[in-house]
């Protein structure tokens, strides 16, 4: 057997499969492997599973995406948080992450089509929703404030903050959904069960080339001149996959960009007149260009939506800055528009990672030019919630492509268990033309 995360391996030490990176995941698709058998270990720089981009995460769990396969992969996710403890094994023991169902609810704007898309995936897929009038609203959300601001603005806007007609008439509220209370506690919890099915981890571990022979992977070299011997390497390396990337001695043939891009998440707590109806109702809202979840100690985390006036910023994955800037404290008064009380400290506290995103903010899931090299990567922002399904997939594509198919030309097709769908994997290839139904924002 491989050595586990406590050993220490030799400089030959074979596996079937090497995964780089211990995130959400790069554990969930551990997972998977071992329990077909695999000989799997996963890699990882930093010091434990989850440590990085997947710790950041708002792990909002929904059911709602600009594309038809993108919603069925979520509602599939969805189904696997809710049985968390069965996905994981009857021997998971205590200590798991817990999935809170708290609903989610979507605000029907000018710029979505009053969310006409949204909803003809959730009707073709039969996932279940509300429209709500603007009187349901200020019912769950006592003192909102349902005037139009789009387009969002930064504060240094003279029209920052003016009402620029109309108002909110209603959105779609969709039941079966909510977030995961502690994201790194999942991925552990995934790399545990990983572990006890036979897969092994290295942490603290720098990649620093992986070797192709005859037109294959041959497995990896680590910093510490370690040699580790795979025919099959993954690159799962989040906000580093780029870098990953440029490891490999060959090209991987990724056509659609990826990069690094910051993300800054403010935590604010709200009046004491404000209370939620449903615990904790996550909120979208494209007029204001903002995403509302609740955090710890009764408090409220805003993020961006990727509106135009919040251009992408790259940062070097390893050498930024996690204070909170400016960007943040424009979140937190736009979401003011809708609760006039809300009290923004000039000093926000918060969460500032990167996110490992696409050109259209959808995932790539797939092989790669190099026989043996495959890519989950740009799945930073919105594939927390498909981590289970994904790890699936990967697991099924590898075999697939293994025993001789031509995913490039005849992508696998991928059903899933708890909807009544097919994935055309191919929506998530690393040659594809940008998806022109995307939100282009981390709504995907």
């Amino acid at each position: 057997m491989p050595a586990t995360a406590s050993g220490s391996d030799n400089s030959t030490t074979r596996y079937d499969v090497i995964v780089i990176g211990a995130g959400v995941i790069g554990c969930a698709i551990a997972l998977h492997l071992a329990r077909k058998g695999k000989r799997t270990l996963n890699v990882d720089a930093l010091p434990a599973a989850g440590y990085g981009s997947t710790s950041s995460s708002a792990a909002v769990i929904r059911t709602y995406y600009s594309t038809l396969d993108g919603t069925a992969l979520a509602y599939e996710g969805y189904h696997e948080w809710k049985n968390w403890r069965e996905t994981l094994g009857a021997d998971s023991g205590d200590g798991l992450a817990r999935f809170i169902e708290t609903g989610t609810m979507v605000m029907k704007t000018v710029a979505d089509n009053y969310q006409a898309q949204v909803l003809k995936h959730a009707e073709a897929l039969g996932i279940p929703h509300e429209h709500w009038t603007a009187e349901d609203i200020e019912r769950h959300l006592p003192g909102y404030n349902l005037d139009c601001f789009a387009p969002p603005r930064t504060m240094d806007d003279d029209a920052f903050g003016t009402p620029t007609g109309g108002a909110i008439q209603g959105a779609v509220f969709f039941p079966q959904g909510g977030y995961v209370d502690d994201p790194q506690i999942a991925a552990r919890n995934l790399k545990d069960a990983a572990a006890r099915a036979g897969a092994a981890f290295r942490f603290n571990t720098r990649v620093v080339r992986i070797p192709v022979e005859d037109g294959s992977v041959a497995g990896v070299v680590c910093e510490n001149g370690d040699r580790l011997s795979a025919d099959i390497i993954i690159n799962v390396g989040g906000p580093h996959s780029g870098r990953v990337n440029a490891l490999l001695d060959g090209d991987p043939g990724v056509r659609i960009g990826h990069r690094p891009l910051r993300q800054e998440v403010v935590q604010i707590r709200p009046p004491e007149t404000f209370g939620y109806s449903r615990e904790g109702l996550i909120v979208s809202d494209n007029d204001i260009g903002c995403y509302i979840k609740p955090g710890s100690g009764g408090q409220l985390m805003i993020g961006s939506q990727n509106p135009a006036c919040d251009p992408h910023i790259e940062n070097d994955p390893d050498d930024f800055s996690r204070d909170l800037t400016d960007r943040a404290l424009t979140y937190a008064y736009r979401y003011s528009q809708r609760l006039p009380d809300l009290g923004v400290s000039q000093h926000p506290v918060g969460v500032a990672d990167l996110y490992d995103a696409t050109d259209d903010w959808l995932p790539i899931y797939d092989r790669s030019d190099v026989d043996g090299y495959y890519l989950a990567i740009g799945t930073s922002g919105n594939q927390f919630k498909n981590a289970l399904v994904a790890g699936r997939l990967m697991s099924d594509l590898i075999d697939y492509c293994e025993a001789g198919n031509d995913h490039d030309n005849t992508p696998l097709q991928f059903p899933l268990r708890h909807v009544d769908h097919t994935l055309n994997t191919g929506a998530f290839s690393r040659k594809r033309e940008l998806t022109k139904e995307s939100s282009f924002s981390v709504l995907g």
